[in-house]
């Protein structure tokens, strides 16, 4: 149960610090860098912390690819990004393989 707290939690940082990437303007902006590297390495201290409980596989699956699946989200509502069909499908497809790891790993 903590585990999976901690995991979501350690997802919407690394999901935030990525749709803030544009902001360390390829990392010139020393404050925006410092919040974007600072936000990825509390994530991944998070997920250290995850996979004492949890397969590292089961773990890593739904941590990037619901971060992949949340960031083409934002992208798509407040970055200004396109969301095609055969993007909308191959998140999809991602979340679904999420899904489908997660199940396999709970047996």
């Amino acid at each position: 149960m903590l585990a999976g707290l901690l995991l979501m939690v350690a997802i919407g940082i690394e999901v935030v610090c990525t749709a803030l990437l544009p902001k360390a303007d390829g990392f010139t902006d020393p404050w925006w860098s410092f919040v974007v590297l600072a936000g990825y390495g509390v994530s991944i201290w998070l997920l250290t912390v995850v996979v004492r409980t949890v397969p590292v596989s089961v773990a890593y699956a739904i941590w990037s690819g619901a971060g992949t699946a949340l960031v083409a989200v934002l992208g798509y509502l407040f970055l200004g990004e396109q969301l095609g069909w055969a993007k909308a499908l191959s998140l999809a497809m991602i979340v679904g393989g999420v899904v489908g790891l997660n199940l396999a790993g709970a047996h």
